[in-house]
């Protein structure tokens, strides 16, 4: 199949709020996987996609199967970077309620905060960690849109498993009563096992750390302790090493959880 119409259309979605477009196979079967709304689902190759999924992903299967087939030479121009697992998809954002989210009712876990973050692949890893690790939502300020093709890639798809929201500003943290704790290399030691799971773990930018107002507003500031002489962490693996830290902190005393 060969239609032009489409170029544009996956460069409209790139564009819209209220979409999201999805590169590579991980993104693409996670997405199915925790119920995204697929509008287009195309690929060069079928076969080849489907003996992908019949190996790494059975259970999306049928739904890859739906997937339009379209000539190699225009499949590649539909995308910066076209996948080399040959699929890609264009599918609606969940919406996402954030003061409902910043509510204590029904918790389920941590909310992660990035406060401005620059680099979009980092943004999505922070997301795929979180969802693995089963946070409550992650939520970011700043101009970069969370929800960006490149933050869809690092996540694999996994904004689809858990809340995923920009803020505008700070605003909407003063109307919830979850704790804010930041993250500070000059904040108290982190303990995992006295951490709230109610709480909004707030990390700032890969550079500069949380800015002041951030910082001011915490309620408390902790550090991951490291080793002597090593000054930071990635952003993504500072998240990591927090939410795991919980994550396995509940897991020995599922009281706390």
């Amino acid at each position: 199949m060969r239609d032009g119409s489409l170029i544009p259309r996956f460069g409209r979605a790139r564009r819209d709020s209220e979409l999201a477009v999805l590169e590579g196979f991980h993104a693409v079967k996670h997405a199915l996987r925790f119920g995204a709304e697929v509008e287009l689902l195309v690929t060069p190759d079928l076969g080849a996609l489907l003996g992908l999924a019949e190996r790494l992903a059975p259970d999306v299967l049928p739904a890859l199967a739906q997937a339009q087939v379209l000539d190699a030479e225009l499949f590649a121009q539909l995308v910066p970077l076209p996948p080399k697992t040959g699929v890609v998809a264009i599918a609606r954002r969940p919406p996402v309620d954030v003061r409902a989210l910043l509510a204590l009712e029904g918790s389920s876990g941590p909310i992660v905060l990035l406060e401005n973050p620059r680099d979009l692949g980092n943004t999505g890893a922070c997301v795929r960690v979180a969802a693995a690790a089963d946070a409550g939502g992650v939520l970011a300020t700043g101009s970069h849109d969370p929800w960006h093709p490149d933050a869809l890639r690092g996540a694999a798809g996994l904004h689809f498993a858990l809340p995923v929201a920009q803020l505008g500003d700070l605003g909407p943290l003063e109307a919830t009563d979850r704790p804010v704790i930041g993250l500070d290399p000059d904040g108290e030691e982190l303990d995992p096992g006295r951490l709230d799971p109610r709480a909004i773990l707030a990390f700032g930018t890969e550079r500069d750390g949380l800015s002041d107002e951030l910082g001011t507003r915490a309620d408390a500031l902790l550090a991951i302790p490291m080793r002597p002489g090593v000054s930071s962490l990635n952003l993504a693996t500072a998240v990591a090493a927090v939410l795991f830290a919980w994550r396995l902190a509940a897991a020995r005393d599922p009281g706390r959880g």
